[in-house]
């Protein structure tokens, strides 16, 4: 399963992004959606995920406020709206999907598709 993101780019601090994940239409409806990130040297961190219809939304603590995730059904897709970025929020942001109905959903092991990661740059 090909997961798809863009939107990434150079942005000043303080600046939006959005980030938009594309998945085949047939496990888009099926599948849990999450936003992890990595910057160079670090792990893959959480960021943000969404329930299968988009009623729940959980945030990593870092990006609680200011980040959205969202996805329209209809259209197979999820975004990441990322407002009053910070030069801390610059890393390879990638989109994830999740097929398990467990309640777990911020951990790498969670999920079981990934897309190829799209990258966010903050200047300070």
């Amino acid at each position: 399963v090909q997961l798809q993101a863009s939107g990434g780019g150079l942005v000043p601090a303080g600046g939006s992004l959005r980030l938009s994940c594309g998945a085949p239409r047939r496990i888009f409806s099926n599948v849990g959606m999450g936003w992890f990130r990595q910057a160079p040297g670090n792990e893959r961190e959480f960021v943000a995920a969404s329930s299968r219809t988009g009623t729940n939304s959980y945030y990593a603590d870092s990006v609680k406020g200011r980040f959205t995730i969202s996805r329209d059904n209809s259209k197979n897709t999820m975004y990441l709206q990322m407002n009053s970025l910070k030069p801390e929020d610059a890393a390879v942001y990638y989109c994830a999907a999740r097929t398990a109905y467990s309640g777990s959903y911020s951990t790498v092991y969670d999920y079981d598709y990934w897309g190829q990661g799209t990258l966010v740059t903050v200047s300070s």
